[in-house]
Parts: C-alpha cells; sequence; structure tokens
C-alpha cells in the first residue's frame, strides 16, 4: 500500500509545483495580471490545471516503473533510493531552471518558454541578452529557491517508498496494481480520452492572451516545442533570394492597385459576416447524385441564389491547415501546420482580427474539441474574441467521436445570429460543422454509402439554418460565406495529389448580395481575406498571399495547394502538379510559369514560417 501512496503522493506534489507557478507567475506580472478579475484568476489556475496534470504525469512514470521493478529486482533500498533521489533532483534542477527562465524572459518576449531558446544556447551572451546582471541574479536565486524546495519536498515524499520483499502471490497482484496505475499516468500524459492530446491550446480560455500565457505551463510549452524549430527557411531552396522575390511579387495579393476594378457585389459595406467552414465538403460530392436524386440538394440550390465560385480549391486536406488558409490568407504547409506553433501561428494576420479593428464582435462555435490541433489558441490570438464549444455546450444530447453533431450544433449558432444581431453591433459569427467528419456516424439515413449520407446530412442542417436566417431580421444585413475546410478522396480513387481531390465549393449568400452570380476565376481558400476584405472597404496589405479575387492586381489569378512534399497550381490555362521527393512535374506542362509560382509560394510560406 505504501509503494502506491508514494506513486500518489509523487503526482500530487508534481502537481502542487506545477500550479504554484500560476500566482508567482501573475505576482511577478502583477501589473499586466491586475487589469484581470479575481475570477479570471482563479481561470488561470483551473484552466492551468490540464497541463499540470500531463506535465506530473511524465513526472511520475519513472517512479510508477521504479516501483514495478523493485518488487522483482532485489536491490537493497538503499540503492532504489539513491536512484530517486538522482532523479528528484535532476527534475527539481529542471524544472526550476524551466520556470525561472520563463519567468525572466516573457516580460521581454511575450510569449511562454517553447524550444526556440535551443537556438541561442550556443551563444550563451545572445541567449542572455534580454537580462541585465541584476535581473540574472534574481532568477538564479529564483531557481535555487524554488528547486531546493521542490527537492526537499520530494525527499519527504520518498519516505513512503518502500521496496520489502513480497511473497510471488503479492508480488503478482502488487504488480498487476502498478500497471493500472501506469494507465492512470499514460493517461494524465495523453490530456485526458478525448481526441485531442494535450497542447497548448488545452489551457486557452479567454480572449486576453497574457491570461491564456499565464494558464500555460512552461515546461510543456518548452518540451512539446522541442524538435519543432527546424531551419524552415531551407526547406524548398527552389531559387536564390534575387529570382524568388520577384516571382513571389508577381503573385502577392497586396501589389500596389490590388483593389482597382473590383465590382461592388454588396448592398453595403458593413454587413455583418457569417462564415460556415463545412467539413469536408468536396465538389467532387456536391455535384454527385444517386439514382438521380443530388446528394446535397441544398448546396446546389444556393449556388444558384448567390455568388458561386466555380473553379475554386481547398489550400490541403486537412482542417487545421484549411481554417488558416480560410481565417488568415496564409498557404497551407506540405509536412507541418502553423497552427500548431502557436507563438508563429499567432502572429499571422486575420480575417477576425481586421474586422475587429472596424469594430466588429467576433464568436466562433464548433460543436466538438477547439483543443484539437491548438484550435483555440490560434483562433483565439488572431481575433476571435468568443469560443463556443464542446465543453461550454454540456448539452442533454448524444455526442459521436468528435462531438455533437450538426442538427444539435447549427441550431445554437442561428440563435447566437440572431442574438448578435439583436444587440446592434457589426459581427462576423464562425461555425466549423462537423458531422461529416469521418467515421460519417449520423442520425439520418438517406444514402447507403456512409459518407454520402453524411454529407446529406450536413448539407440539410445548412440549408435549414440559412432558410431560418431568411426568416429573420437579420438576413437584410447578412452577408454568409460557406466554404469547405478540405475536400475528401471521392471518388474513392481519385488521386491524393489531384486538382479534383482539392476542388471544393464556396457560396456568398445573403440579404447583402446584390443579385447571384457565377465566377469562373481560379482561386482558393488563401484568396478569400483579401477578397472578403475588399468588399467591405478594408485594407488587406498585412495579407501577402491572399489575393482580391476581383481586383486587377495580381493579373495572375489561380488555384493553389498543398499535399505531403508537393503542390498544385491550376488556373484557365491548365494545371501544374509537382512532387519535390521526386523534383518532377507529375501532371501538366513543366514548362509552365505555374510550376514557378507554386515554387515561389512554397518556398516563401516556409521562409515566411521561418522569421515568425
Amino acid at each position: 500500500m505504501r509503494r502506491f501512496l508514494f506513486i500518489l503522493a509523487v503526482f500530487c506534489t508534481t502537481v502542487f509545483w506545477m500550479v504554484l507557478q500560476k500566482p508567482l507567475f501573475l505576482l511577478f506580472y502583477h501589473a499586466q495580471a491586475a487589469q484581470s478579475s479575481f475570477g479570471e484568476w482563479l481561470g488561470v489556475l483551473w484552466h492551468g490545471l490540464t497541463l499540470d496534470s500531463t506535465v506530473a504525469g511524465y513526472v511520475t512514470a519513472f517512479p510508477v516503473l521504479t516501483v514495478l521493478f523493485s518488487l522483482w529486482i532485489p536491490l537493497s533500498r538503499r540503492v532504489w533510493r539513491i536512484i530517486l533521489i538522482v532523479y528528484f533532483a535532476l527534475i527539481s534542477l529542471f524544472a526550476a531552471t524551466v520556470f525561472a527562465v520563463d519567468l525572466g524572459l516573457y516580460g521581454y518576449w511575450g510569449f511562454r518558454l517553447d524550444g526556440s531558446v535551443l537556438i541561442y544556447l550556443s551563444d550563451p551572451k545572445e541567449a542572455m541578452a534580454s537580462l541585465s546582471w541584476g535581473e540574472t541574479l534574481r532568477q538564479v536565486a529564483i531557481l535555487l529557491l524554488y528547486g531546493g524546495a521542490m527537492m526537499w519536498s520530494y525527499l519527504y515524499v520518498l519516505r513512503l517508498f518502500r521496496n520489502d520483499p513480497l511473497p510471488l502471490f503479492r508480488r503478482i497482484g502488487a504488480s498487476l496494481c502498478t500497471l493500472f496505475i501506469a494507465g492512470l499516468t499514460f493517461l494524465a500524459i495523453r490530456g485526458g480520452v478525448t481526441v485531442a492530446t494535450a497542447n497548448v491550446s488545452k489551457v486557452y480560455f479567454s480572449s486576453d492572451m497574457f491570461l491564456n500565457h499565464a494558464a500555460t505551463n512552461p515546461i510543456f510549452s518548452f518540451l512539446s516545442s522541442v524538435g519543432s524549430n527546424k531551419d524552415y527557411a531551407s526547406a524548398y531552396p527552389f531559387f536564390d533570394e534575387e529570382r524568388r522575390a520577384a516571382v513571389f511579387d508577381e503573385i502577392r495579393g497586396n501589389r500596389p492597385g490590388a483593389d482597382e476594378g473590383t465590382p461592388q457585389l454588396l448592398t453595403t459595406s458593413r454587413p455583418n459576416v457569417v462564415l460556415i467552414i463545412l467539413e469536408s465538403f468536396s465538389r467532387t460530392i456536391m455535384d454527385e447524385t444517386v439514382d438521380g436524386e443530388p446528394v446535397m440538394p441544398w448546396m446546389n440550390r444556393l449556388k444558384e441564389e448567390g455568388i458561386w465560385f466555380e473553379n475554386f480549391y481547398a489550400n490541403s486536406f486537412r482542417t487545421d491547415r484549411g481554417e488558416v488558409a480560410v481565417m488568415s490568407g496564409y498557404p497551407a504547409q506540405t509536412s507541418m501546420s502553423i497552427m500548431k506553433l502557436p507563438r508563429k501561428s499567432a502572429t499571422l494576420p486575420s480575417m477576425a482580427r481586421s474586422l475587429q479593428r472596424e469594430g466588429y464582435r467576433t464568436l466562433f462555435m464548433y460543436g466538438g474539441d477547439l483543443n484539437f490541433t491548438n484550435q483555440s489558441s490560434f483562433m483565439y490570438a488572431t481575433g476571435w474574441e468568443r469560443l463556443i464549444w464542446q465543453k461550454d455546450l454540456q448539452l442533454d444530447a448524444p455526442t459521436s467521436k468528435w462531438g455533437y453533431a450538426d442538427d444539435v450544433i447549427i441550431p445554437l449558432f442561428g440563435d447566437e445570429v440572431e442574438r448578435l444581431d439583436r444587440e446592434g453591433q457589426p459581427f462576423l459569427a464562425g461555425l466549423l460543422t462537423l458531422s461529416s467528419h469521418e467515421p460519417f456516424e449520423v442520425p439520418y439515413s438517406k444514402f447507403e454509402d456512409k459518407l454520402l449520407n453524411s454529407m446529406a446530412f450536413a448539407d440539410e442542417q445548412v440549408g435549414l439554418l440559412i432558410e431560418r436566417l431568411k426568416a429573420s431580421p437579420a438576413w437584410d444585413n447578412l452577408l454568409v460565406v460557406l466554404v469547405a475546410d478540405h475536400a475528401y478522396m471521392y471518388p474513392y480513387n481519385v488521386a491524393y495529389n489531384a486538382s479534383l481531390r482539392h476542388r471544393i465549393p464556396m457560396i456568398w449568400t445573403g440579404g447583402a448580395v446584390k443579385k447571384p452570380m457565377k465566377v469562373d476565376t481560379y482561386a482558393s481558400q488563401i484568396d478569400l481575406c483579401a477578397t472578403l476584405l475588399a468588399q467591405l472597404g478594408i485594407s488587406h496589405e498585412e495579407f501577402d498571399f491572399s489575393k482580391n479575387i476581383f481586383g486587377a492586381t495580381p493579373p495572375h489569378k489561380f488555384g493553389y495547394w498543398c499535399f505531403s512534399d508537393g503542390f498544385g497550381v491550376i488556373d484557365a490555362e491548365g494545371e501544374t502538379i509537382y512532387d519535390h521527393t521526386t523534383g518532377t512535374v507529375v501532371s501538366g506542362d513543366p514548362d509552365s510559369e505555374r510550376l514557378e509560382w507554386g515554387k515561389a509560394l512554397l518556398q516563401t510560406t516556409y521562409e515566411d514560417i521561418d522569421r515568425r
């Protein structure tokens, strides 16, 4: 029993020291903390507990193994104690060092310690350039006090450790109990049983980034980002800098005169905006019929009623990359996701932030877990003031693997849109649908094919929302943007890198749309931000990659997408698909300037990530 009390005590002691960092951080940065309420300070402790428990799980893993081995390996208690003392000393030293360094650097860097600090360790003078000698001595004192106290507490807990010899039967029982505890430890490390594993986004709970940073465990932030600080700039060295800059300048979206000749498609320059991101909605599925019956009748009806973008492409095949492309006008990446690098993604331009500056309120809703792939940290950091998702709702309704079904969430989203409209302030309201995601389990039965059936279900729920909004006072001043986060591999034999695999629908509808029209211009998700902001008369100068689809410049309009180590570019003249692994054009004309556009976009994207 004392063995198991020892493990529990190690876990609880570690949680205590991790939690203690939060009030110490708030005290250290008391001027910023004073701008928040006591309830928000408690929120820092409560929300931060998730990652604190994860770190405690990692720390406890070795003592769990030690207890298990001590049941079968006949070493003296003194030897086991020495092993554990050395381990706890290293843990205390490491935790105290990270805490002290993070506490000192946060005021200069503005983000919690991450793996980027390793870049500077080759030059200690550069690494400590932000701190004066007095500040350095202060942080060393904090390190010694925190680390010493932490070590003392572990030595106290170590008195519970026992390795008394047990009969075989009791050793087997104790081993099974220890393995069960190991499973609980793994659960703490993973961050729970949901699809979202532990990540920095799990503690984000406020539109005030200081509070989110205060809730973040710096040890987790550091360890989770180690290895993420590669030299991104050298990933795709297609051109020398002069040539890269020249090619990219031809296609950049914020060239002078970018909005010249833009037709006014809306009845007002300041409509309320609803952005509905449609999970996995492929153009191929939208065009599909089963025995003459359309899979997506609502989308096909809406495309006739609004502005329909005939040649529109997703920038990637994943939701996190598609969201960044849609919301920030930023190209997807081939083998990584900037959303998973919170410090970098926080610096991206964004539709929400641009509208927020113009007095718009911003709200985003999702029926699942916005901690998945750091979505919540990205959204809070880029201007979404209020996030409503599964943990906030606690509804008396069944959930799928990913969360509440669309027939549960979409009506609630309609309530929020109507409430925002009644309050009178301009708003941007966003929604990510969920039910058309694998494993395609929906409360609906229309088609035998599970994929098509789930798409039909999601299509109907979105269509019913539009009908509801049409009947509400909100409609007259409303612009609704319907766009997919990415497409799905349908037909099932379509190649993963093909243009057909990435073609998606985009429809603008709402009472603010002057008249229905079909847009044949080739474009992709990254172009939505500049196009929308231009219609609202708002500058999109920050958005290097986003092109105003209706603007005079750049003259080259095309769709662009990435896949694993490659890209595709398509325009009215044809397509070019390039596989970097083999260094070959696998589809289209290898001599087309489209190849240079794609190379310049990909190289510039990774160089830009490296600079952030």
